[in-house]
């Protein structure tokens, strides 16, 4: 188990969130960040927390056209 798995999984679940809030597909943000969709999928995924970079994190910051810190948020 990853150290900061919870972190991981919010992080994902709030890449998720503001995704489809913008309503865009798994491919429209990886074509925007310069990613796979398999990348933005394993991100997302819940039962898979996985690492992201402060550079793609930014990336999907900008994408999402939010600030980076609400993907930060880990209220539940």
């Amino acid at each position: 188990m990853p150290k900061h798995e919870r972190e991981y999984k919010m992080i994902g679940l709030n890449v998720a969130y503001y995704r489809k809030l913008n309503g865009i597909s798994q491919l429209q943000l990886a074509e925007k960040i310069g990613v796979s969709r398999t990348h933005v999928s394993n991100i997302e995924a819940p039962n898979m927390p996985t690492a992201v970079s402060l550079e793609t994190l930014l990336e999907i910051a900008d994408a999402l056209k939010i600030p980076a810190k609400s993907l930060l948020d880990f209220r539940e």
